[in-house]
């Protein structure tokens, strides 16, 4: 079985001009890792996923091509997406 996460990752390690081993180094893996990741042999544990996040500027609906339209959401989950980018642009909500 492949992984479709691989060449994601591939492309944003090299738009962010890292080696497998500098990015490796980064996020406390073998280069090894980071090349299986990317040949779709496995994928990242989940809590890496946020140390790959951080190391290439990316957020995880990009790296994982999550793509969600509010309309899909419930009720409770848009309320908190509205509080989440009140608060990222400094409205506060009360």
């Amino acid at each position: 079985m492949r992984y479709e996460i691989g060449p994601r990752l591939r492309r944003f390690r090299r738009l962010r001009g890292m080696s497998q081993k500098e990015l490796a180094a980064r996020i406390g893996v073998s280069s090894g890792r980071i090349s299986n990741w990317e040949q779709g042999i496995n994928r990242p544990d989940a809590d890496v996923l946020a140390a790959l996040c951080r190391a290439l500027c990316v957020s995880a609906d990009e790296l994982l091509d999550v793509r969600l339209n509010r309309e899909d959401l419930s009720e409770e989950e848009r309320c908190l997406l509205y509080t989440s980018d009140a608060a990222d642009e400094g409205l506060g909500v009360d």
